[in-house]
């Protein structure tokens, strides 16, 4: 796909002025170790209203909504985050949300979107993806919200680079755990405008790599795909224009072993006693292997929305 659209700077101002209220701003902590190559902060996403920053770009892409699209209700794919960024805002509304999401969506997830009003249609993986590409789903009405693919939901995003660099001017590289690429690219494309000589790199986990594949391939290409205690990001392919995206703005991604953001997991619990889901820790193992460079670390960690069953079973070594 040519030409996919980047947001800009206006954009994600713009998109600051809209999320007001909805999202917050979230701080920018040490992470506690001595060991870590470096210095390694924490943006700490975990703490939005909803436990994941996907509140920011739902709020974007929903708040420039007119009302004729608006009464139609909403409909958007998602593992959960989305899903319930998309029914917090809809519910402030006062308007319907449906949320297609994959069989193997956590019960954690799933109970958090019923609980905020979002009727849930679980499908098998490949139909979940579809959803994705085509942007309906067959009897259902609705405006289409993408998690990813939506330069209003990259620019919601983006508001998390703005904010980081306003906290930490020295940031010397971001690492983002990459999803379906709207989170990584929302937040490059307001650092590359801002700060090119910060890093942005993509963080992937060895049970689902599809960006570090595409990278090297110069085009997606599909890869296999475990389900982990790592819900959150992690696909068998990528859109190709997020590819194209990505080989715009991001300097590459880093692949962290399953084994790794486990114990990165447990460590983020252990000194800053956060609760993190395996995506929001990704960033924080690929930082702690030293393959993100020297100076301040900035990782980005994207949600805490994980089933507690399961997070103690992490903790533990059991999982």
């Amino acid at each position: 796909m040519a030409g996919a659209p980047i947001p800009t700077l206006a954009d994600i101002e713009a998109a600051r002025e809209r999320i007001h209220g909805i999202a917050i701003r979230t701080p920018l902590v040490r992470l506690n170790v001595t060991e870590a190559p470096g210095e390694i902060y924490l943006k700490l996403e975990s703490l939005q209203p909803i436990g994941s920053f996907k509140i920011r770009g739902a709020a974007n892409a929903m708040g420039r909504l007119g009302g004729d699209e608006l009464a139609r209700g909403v409909l958007t794919a998602s593992a959960g985050n989305m899903a319930q960024g998309v029914a917090w805002c809809a519910r402030a509304r006062g308007i319907s949300c449906t949320v297609v999401a994959p069989d193997t969506a956590p019960a954690t997830k799933i109970a958090a979107i019923e609980r905020l009003g979002g009727r849930v249609i679980k499908v098998p993986f490949e139909r979940w993806w579809e959803t994705f590409e085509t942007r309906r789903f067959a009897g259902v009405e609705g405006t289409f919200i993408h998690a990813f693919d939506d330069p209003y939901v990259m620019a919601g995003n983006g508001t998390i680079g703005l904010e980081i660099l306003e906290d930490l001017p020295a940031a010397a590289a971001i690492v983002v755990p990459w999803g379906g690429g709207g989170l990584t690219c929302g937040i490059a494309a307001d650092v590359r405008a801002r700060r090119p000589e910060c890093r942005i790199l993509a963080a992937d986990v060895d049970t689902a790599a599809p960006l570090s594949a595409a990278l090297t391939a110069g085009e997606p290409r599909s890869v296999a795909y475990r389900p982990s205690f790592v819900d959150g990001i992690g696909s068998k392919t990528v859109f190709a224009s997020m590819l194209e995206r990505a080989q715009a703005l991001i300097a590459g991604a880093v692949v962290a072993p399953l084994a790794d953001v486990a114990a990165a997991l447990r460590l983020l619990a252990e000194r800053n006693r956060l609760v993190a889901e395996g995506a929001g820790a990704c960033p924080v193992a690929c930082a702690l292997s030293g393959r993100t460079g020297s100076g301040p670390i900035v990782c980005v960690v994207s949600g805490g929305n994980i089933d507690l069953d399961r997070f103690a079973s992490v903790i533990a070594g059991t999982a």
